[in-house]
């Protein structure tokens, strides 16, 4: 059993019971839990107009509970349409070090952020003092590809030699960066988006290096001994450069049409 249901503050209302989507609570006189495959979506937690239940696994987290009215949206859709379309990939950046508080921020978006089957699984590795060392290893792994991607050849001279390079092939003027790993691609893409939403509300600004992800796809056990702390089921499915933005864009430019088909 998952659930704490408090049978005084019950008010067998039903609607528990009309959100489990695993059927794992019925209502009589007061609701109950059946026991059968409760997957801690916690649906039943948060509409309960009474709070008469618990998921188990998340006591010691009250001060994380938040009563809101589900009829007030707190962002309209034209500002956050508007907020979207200033939404640009930086690569120059001041320098200027992000700080660990402001890092707790971001991730706070990422805190409530839907995963796959509810695991909540997602880990983030913010990497700053160790990120040459990191990028060592990624070029050391995906320089099999270097016939392939010249961007990967670039990268490689710019390790033997930077004297002759104005910014990183593949970090440009970042110096920090956040990988994301999870064990379901959909729940850390998710979760970084939301995650990159935040920096944008706080003056920040990053891009994606796809080039960077390339290293778990070639050699995921050799990527994974440089984060011993983390479970290797998971993989690194988005590697974000982050920093304070030196420039700054004035307007939306035009993007192909999206193709959009209705069956």
């Amino acid at each position: 059993m998952k659930l704490l249901i408090d049978k005084e503050l019950c008010k067998a209302c039903k609607l528990c019971q009309q959100v489990c989507i695993r059927d794992n609570i019925i209502v009589k006189d007061f609701a109950i839990e059946t026991g059968s495959n409760c997957f801690e979506c916690g649906h039943c937690m948060a509409i309960c107009k009474e709070g008469a239940i618990t998921l188990k696994s998340f006591l010691g987290h009250e001060d994380r509970i938040v009563d809101y009215n589900p009829r007030e949206i707190p962002v309209g859709y034209e500002d956050l349409l508007q907020f979207l379309k200033q939404r640009r990939s930086i690569r120059w950046f001041k320098n200027k070090k992000i700080d660990k508080e402001t890092f707790f921020k971001l991730f706070e978006g990422a805190y409530y952020s839907p995963s796959a089957q509810n695991q909540q699984d997602v880990e983030f590795v913010v990497l700053d003092e160790k990120l040459d060392e990191f990028m060592e290893l990624v070029y050391d792994i995906i320089k099999v590809k270097e016939d392939e991607f010249f961007r990967i050849k670039e990268f490689g001279d710019y390790l033997r030699d930077n004297s002759t390079k104005e910014f990183h092939p593949l970090l440009w003027e970042g110096s920090q960066l956040i990988l994301t790993f999870s064990t379901d691609k959909t729940s850390a893409v998710i979760a970084n988006t939301r995650l990159e939403l935040l920096a944008y509300s706080l003056g920040l600004g990053g891009f994606y290096s796809l080039f960077i992800l390339k290293a778990d796809e070639i050699d995921h056990e050799k990527l994974m001994e440089f984060f011993p702390e983390i479970n290797r089921d998971k993989h690194m499915y988005s590697s974000f450069i982050i920093g304070y933005p030196k420039k700054r864009f004035r307007r939306t430019i035009p993007h192909k049409e999206i193709k959009v088909t209705f069956k």
